[in-house]
Parts: C-alpha cells; structure tokens; sequence
C-alpha cells in the first residue's frame, strides 16, 4: 500500500519512530527479567522506562486501576502505550488508551501521546490491509482516500473507476466520487453535474446514504431549486434526526422559497440541536420576522450577532432585520 502512499507512510513511520525511540531496540531484552515475577507498579515503570516491555505489561496495567497517586497512574499509562506498542500488542494499547482517556482526558502531555498512538496503530492496520489483501476493494478504497488527500486527484478518480469496475454496486463508492469531483480544483465547468450524476447513482444502491441526500440539497439550494433542496434536505433529516445542517438546510430552503411560516420548525429542530451555530438563529430570526414574530426574531438576531462577533472579533454581524 505504501507504494500508493508513500508520503503518508513515510510521515507516519518517521514519527512514531521519532515518538517510540529507545522502547524498540529495548523490547527483545526482556529475558532479563524473569517471566513469573511478581512485579510492582513502581518496578514495572522502571522497568518499562528501560525496555523491558513484556514484563512490565500487566503490572502497568495494574497500576492504571490502583490506588495511587494519580501522576503514577498518569506515567504507568503512558509507558504502558509505549511498551504495548513496541511488542505489537496493539490490545493492550486500545486498553491503556481507554484508561488514560477515562483517568486524564484533558491532559495535554496524554493526548499528545494518544495522537501518535492512532497514528502508529493506523498505520500498522493499512500494512496489515496491504499485506494480506492487496487487490481489495478495501485496499483500493483506502489508496483511493490516501491520494485524495495528498491532492492527487486523478490517481484517486482512477481508483474509485476501478472499484466500480470490479463491482458497479459498491456502497459509498459513488459518493466518493463525488465528492472527490466536488472538491478538485479546477474540475471542468461539468464537475458539479457529473457529482450530482454520482449522488443520484449511490442512492440508487443505497437510498439510506444521508450524505448523498445533503450534498444533493446543497446542489439544488444553490441553484436556486427550492423543491429539489427541500425534498433532499427533508429526507437527509429524516434519515438522520440528529442532522443539524439538514434541518438548516431545509428550513432555509423553505425561506427561499418564501415558505416562512414553514421554516420555522425545521430551522427549532436545529436550533435545539446546535444552538451555538449563528447561521441557525439568522435564518430563524429571517423566517420569524417574516411571519410577524418581531419580538422572537429580535431574541435570534441577537444571538446570532453574539455568536458571530464571539467566532469573528472585530467583524460586523448583519442579520436578516435589515
């Protein structure tokens, strides 16, 4: 897989062998130490700060739900991370993420080092995908993403192609397709339909796609389709009630369409669900003072003035009372 994405794979490696030095070369000494003693947690991070990776596991692991002090704890998970990782334990990792996610979540010394634990395990799982299916459409799917974002547009197109020519009814194949055609530069004057082509053929195979539904509704509110937009975004909200910006979509759509009164429900679902996103209480504001709501529009205009200075100091906040 590397020979796709090499740059990924060079940055990754680089830095989790900058990040893991001195734990690697250690880990095969662990025959010093014998297999059936009983280790303490101070012993087992002396040991482990030296490499002596298998032994000092499961008493780190131990220490994570000890009493003791909570810096120790905080350095048992740590190593415990290192050392799991440096024997390829890629369980006991997951557990000494867990732990440290659920003891020291805010920490940034511990984020730090859960970040290039992902990192390590990302990387070693795409080798294991590369290694052992090399001609799936998994490994394809994920060379396809990899070129994606290191901008190699055409290579991932001609990815996605051969994904649909080995099997044309590939979930979320089309999709990414079109996204991908959405968010090429200089694409053709045609990427936006040739996208939307790619849309309705993944809802075609798969009518539950949320996404493909939204980005559909996007398409149509630009253009000015307020029927399309309004269908699409109503579905994409349906299938998924927890879509704050199908909901926007939507109820903006409708004030498109000078639906006001419509709108409003719509634009309170989203509200109820991401109160802090200004554009909601803009366009609530716009469909309530259409609707002679005067006094609650004002209420919405207000915030959404907050919210906009709070994200954008020092810039001016228009609102639909003008």
């Amino acid at each position: 897989m590397c020979s796709y994405i090499k740059k990924v794979c060079v940055f990754s490696v680089l830095s989790v062998a900058l990040f893991f030095s001195g734990f690697r070369a250690n880990a095969q000494q662990s025959k010093l130490v014998s297999p059936r003693a009983k280790i303490s947690p101070q012993q087992a991070i002396t040991l482990a700060g030296q490499g002596h990776c298998r032994e000092s596991i499961p008493a780190l692991k131990k220490a994570m739900v000890a009493q003791l002090p909570a810096e120790t704890r905080k350095h048992a998970g740590v190593l415990g991370v290192r050392c799991s990782l440096a024997v390829d334990d890629r369980n006991a990792t997951l557990n000494f993420i867990s732990a440290l996610n659920r003891d020291f979540s805010q920490d940034p010394d511990v984020l730090y080092v859960i970040v290039h634990a992902y990192s390590d395990l990302s990387t070693r799982t795409s080798q294991d995908l590369a290694r052992t299916a090399p001609q799936s459409i998994a490994a394809h799917k994920l060379n396809a993403e990899a070129l994606e974002g290191l901008g190699r547009w055409q290579p991932a197109e001609l990815e996605y192609e051969w994904i649909l020519h080995k099997d044309p009814n590939a979930r979320g194949i089309h999709f990414l397709l079109g996204r991908l055609l959405l968010s090429e530069p200089d694409a053709g004057p045609d990427a936006k339909e040739r996208a939307r082509q790619e849309f309705l053929k993944e809802l075609q195979i798969d009518p539950s796609n949320t996404d493909a539904q939204f980005i559909l509704g996007e398409l149509a509110r630009e253009n000015g389709n307020w029927d399309e937009a309004i269908s699409r975004f109503s579905q994409a909200a349906k299938l998924n009630p927890g879509f704050a910006e199908a909901y926007l979509g939507w109820g903006v759509s409708l004030i498109g369409d000078k639906k006001y009164q419509d709108a409003i429900s719509p634009l309170r679902i989203a509200e109820r669900l991401t109160p802090e996103n200004p554009d909601i209480h803009n366009a609530l504001g716009t469909a309530l003072v259409r609707t002679g709501h005067k006094e609650e529009a004002e209420k919405e205009f207000a915030i959404h003035r907050s919210l906009s200075s709070a994200a954008h100091p020092g810039a001016s906040a228009g609102d639909g009372s003008q």
